[in-house]
């Protein structure tokens, strides 16, 4: 038998919870004017596993399968408060509006709430985001200026609005590539490279280290490298601050976590799959930049390998094109479309193809990951979990996870491992769905 760790002991959810948005742009506007319309049940939080989402405790006969938010001690939605950051001076509405995303028939009810939301000047350098011309940001714009603007941000917010925890989520832009390097190999070198305005220090990286000092659990939705370094990895585990990424799952790489698979669980063979996509939000413009696209792209391209495992199937998977491409196209606005075209084969290696085209509206789904993230990460950091959240990798394209581990892309896979998180954080048993207890009490009935 399986031992596993003691379940720690959680604490509860008293109080108010903090989120704090890196970017104020469609993903953040979309996340909050949901929260806000659920608040006042005028809207339903789709697509969200903890607020709509069930968990099965105990045998299948039992039919015990709570709400998540039921099981778990979350943190109510009533008892969020919002901040932002942004290098654009909009309010949360008019950002919102600027979007396009919500109708005003979702706007105009919490049109007050929105307003309210005023953007934090944000620590930004074009060099990372060249195709966003910045209006509002920090006095100081050196590293360490903009590094102690943030924590002095932190603690001005928790302060203004009484919050007895935060967590900082990243929804901005995608910067450029960068390589994890000397810079990013200790906490002492990280120190010093922000001192001496080393380029390999983006400020992606410099929110997520002043949430790691002052105690903030820190989320990244984006595919930068941020968090996701020797350096701040450990400091994290050092300091027992919650940290998961990278970049929200929302379209087709979705897709391609629960396809892949399936090629993978029926052993069909895959000679190339194709991916394009076309999107006009601010998002898409961005990464009209081959620097800014080379991250985006780093992040969609390891799922298939990963998943499909060409050095253990070389037969199958050996020698497999994969090809993505994202297209800025203005008038699609929001509404993302993702097109695949996978070339397979099977039996004796007669081939087969398949066509995706999802339709799909980024920001729709990507706000119930943000919110989940927020309120799983609040959860975790109740419970004493420092360090790489690997059980969150549900919602992420290029999961963190420790040295040494690769990472686990299969959406059902995942999603098994987050329930079982809840489960033994709980003191539940954890399923294995191995069902063999089922057909021995069916047997000792017959008996």
């Amino acid at each position: 038998m399986t031992s596993h760790p003691a379940s720690p002991t959680v604490a509860p959810a008293e109080g108010k919870l903090g989120i704090l948005n890196v970017g104020l742009g469609a993903v953040t506007t979309t996340l909050i004017a949901g929260v806000e319309l659920a608040k006042r049940g005028l809207g339903q939080p789709v697509g969200s596993l903890t607020q709509m989402g069930t968990i099965r405790l105990g045998k299948r006969t039992d039919d015990n399968v709570p709400l998540v938010k039921d099981f778990v001690p979350l943190a109510e939605l009533d008892d969020i408060v919002f901040g932002a950051w942004d290098p654009y001076r909009d309010n949360a509405y008019d950002a919102a509006v600027r979007a396009g995303v919500l109708e005003a028939r979702h706007l105009d009810p919490i049109a007050d709430a929105l307003r309210a939301i005023e953007p934090m000047p944000a620590a930004f350098d074009a060099k990372y985001v060249k195709r966003l011309e910045a209006e509002n940001v920090m006095a100081d714009t050196s590293k360490r200026g903009m590094l102690e603007q943030i924590r002095a941000d932190i603690r001005a917010f928790r302060e203004q609005h009484g919050c007895a925890r935060l967590v900082m989520i990243w929804s901005g832009s995608t910067e450029v590539y960068i390589e994890p390097g000397p810079a990013h190999a200790s906490i002492e070198a990280f120190e010093a490279a922000i001192d001496a305005e080393d380029d390999s220090i983006a400020p992606s990286m410099l929110y997520a280290y002043a949430a790691l000092l002052e105690g903030v659990p820190y989320a990244n939705g984006a595919p930068n490298l941020a968090v996701d370094t020797s350096a701040l990895r450990t400091f994290a585990e050092e300091q027992g601050v919650a940290i998961s990424g990278k970049d929200y799952k929302t379209g087709q790489t979705l897709l391609k976590t629960v396809l892949a698979p399936m090629l993978k669980a029926r052993m069909l063979g895959l000679n190339g799959w194709y991916s394009t996509n076309i999107l006009g939000n601010r998002d898409g413009e961005v990464l009209d930049d081959p620097e800014n696209f080379k991250t985006k792209e780093t992040s969609k391209l390891g799922v298939l390998e990963d998943v499909l495992e060409p050095e253990r199937f070389p037969e199958l998977y050996g020698d497999v094109y994969h090809k993505v491409r994202i297209n800025y196209y203005p008038p699609r606005g929001d509404a993302k479309e993702g097109w695949d075209n996978i070339d397979l084969f099977g039996w004796l290696g007669y081939p087969m193809q398949m066509k995706v085209d999802f339709l799909c509206r980024d920001s729709i789904l990507a706000a119930p990951l943000a919110l989940d993230l927020c309120l799983f990460m609040d959860l975790a950091q109740r419970a004493g979990m420092g360090g790489i959240q690997e059980w969150l990798s549900f919602y992420f394209k290029s999961p963190q996870v420790a040295p040494g581990l690769y990472p686990e892309h299969d959406l059902f896979i995942q999603l098994t491992k987050l329930k079982n998180t809840l489960r033994w954080m709980m003191g539940e048993d954890v399923i294995t769905h191995l069902g063999q207890d089922y057909a021995e009490e069916e047997l000792a009935g017959v008996a």
